[in-house]
């Protein structure tokens, strides 16, 4: 079982910057053996990916949308996922979920890869 916790949701003004930060709790494996992705649900529309980082840290990968604004790391010593959003746009506006999966190969982007989901948290971007 692997139980995932986000924090550092808000609301915020257009252009502004939020981390949030996904805690998990792995029983029976090890944190640094899963890789993490970060999903979204915006109103109206499906849950969709934004990114995910591999176990070791090395390997991140971005969904069009939040390249070059938004960046995912980890802690392996804290059992912490993080998404770093800069240059935040009212269209960024949804839940976000962090997810954790034993294995993806190069299928991050898949919602079904993934086994383990946290409650979610709210990001609101005021223009």
């Amino acid at each position: 079982q692997v139980q995932l916790v986000e924090s550092g949701g808000g609301l915020v003004q257009a252009g502004g910057s939020l981390r949030l930060s996904c805690a998990a709790a792995a029983s029976g494996r090890t944190f640094s053996r899963i890789v993490m992705g970060w999903f979204r649900l915006a109103p109206g529309k499906e849950r969709e990916f934004v990114a995910a980082i591999g176990w070791s840290g090395s390997t991140t990968a971005y969904a069009d949308s939040v390249k070059g604004r938004f960046a995912i790391s980890r802690d392996n010593a804290k059992n912490t996922a993080y998404l770093q959003m800069n240059s935040l746009k009212p269209e960024d506006t949804a839940v976000y979920y962090c997810a954790a999966a034993s294995y993806t190969g190069s299928d991050y982007a898949s919602q079904n890869k993934y086994n383990y989901w946290g409650q979610g948290t709210q990001v609101t971007v005021s223009s």
